[in-house]
């Protein structure tokens, strides 16, 4: 993804003020400055900006990059930190960046709001990172392309064997997609490692380049609202999700608007601004409003996903490899 520096206000002010997404209090005069990547859809991020920037008076420095770049890029500066928060995308890699001495222990007064989930997160990796949406993982479907093929709607993992659908599902590469890694984590943990062995796919299966995707569902009510003919299912034998996460990198050369972007971020007026820009992740915090494209996660079969183990350096580090030697290497 390509770097936005200092995103004004020019771009998203109507759209902001046409949703009320604005917050109440005004900054007149920008103060200080925070430098942001966002692992978070890039319609998204541009509000996140843009908003920070209107209503606290702090500019926003903002590189846009998926989680694996992202670490990749925190630990290369581990010495001299460009970087002062890092928004968005799947835990996991936070909860390695946090191993890793990353990122700072920092204890939010907002934690008590937000979801069990979001807490844990935060507890489990010693409060250097916090819960802020999650996300179901399952396949996007292109309903025209399926009929056209005669294709059966995949409704289990299982599913995806069948020889019927060879060449016709896409899934991201798990090195730097955390979608693609959630995947993998997911089905170790519900078939064994033996058996088992991003947002690009989802979108490839709107624009009928393919038929399934193994993805995040709530990127399906998006590409569906843009006019695509796309529908998501959730695994019926069980899936995993995703939770998104923020942490402050260790060494900020802005703690204090670092912290300000952080408790932000936190806040239900914030958070909304997900669903504004057609992502529906469910919010961390309990008082967000939730959109009704939200994934209803009442409804779905989610394993007990092991977020400490498989968010450790040593074993995402392992199973990836196992994977390019065994899968990715395998002819196309």
């Amino acid at each position: 993804m390509k770097k936005t520096t200092s995103i004004r206000t020019s771009q998203w002010a109507l759209a902001l003020a046409t949703t009320g997404c604005l917050m109440s209090t005004t900054a007149t005069a920008q103060s200080g400055e925070v430098n942001v990547i966002c692992s978070a859809q890039a319609a998204w991020c541009s509000m996140i900006a843009v908003t920070f920037e209107k209503s606290q008076g702090v500019k926003v420095n903002m590189t846009l990059k998926g989680s694996g770049e992202a670490i990749a890029q925190i630990l290369a500066e581990k010495a001299n930190p460009k970087t002062d928060v890092w928004f968005g995308g799947t835990g996991d890699p936070h909860l390695q960046a946090a191993e890793q001495n990353l990122t700072l222990e920092y204890k939010s007064p907002t934690l008590p709001k937000l979801h069990d989930w979001a807490q844990q997160q935060a507890k489990q990796s010693g409060y250097k990172t916090v819960g802020i949406y999650s996300g179901p993982l399952g396949f996007g479907y292109n309903t025209e392309l399926l009929a056209k093929k005669k294709l059966a709607i995949p409704k289990t993992w299982n599913d995806l064997l069948k020889p019927e659908y060879k060449g016709e599902i896409q899934s991201a590469n798990p090195s730097s997609s955390g979608t693609a890694y959630t995947m993998i984590a997911t089905l170790v943990q519900l078939m064994g490692e033996d058996q088992a062995s991003g947002t690009g796919p989802i979108k490839a299966v709107a624009r009928g380049e393919t038929s399934v995707s193994i993805s995040f569902v709530h990127d399906g009510p998006g590409e569906k609202a843009q006019g695509f003919p796309i529908e998501t299912i959730t695994p019926a034998d069980g899936t995993g999700a995703e939770i998104g996460s923020m942490s402050i990198v260790k060494g900020s050369r802005n703690l204090a608007a670092a912290k300000q972007f952080y408790e932000w971020a936190l806040t239900p007026s914030a958070q909304a601004l997900g669903a504004a820009t057609l992502q529906f992740q469910l919010p961390s915090h309990k008082e967000t409003k939730v959109d009704p494209r939200v994934p209803d996660f009442k409804k779905i079969k989610l394993i007990n996903y092991d977020y400490a183990k498989y968010g450790q350096t040593a074993e995402r580090k392992r199973l990836i490899q196992r994977w390019e030697k065994e899968v990715n290497s395998l002819p196309q």
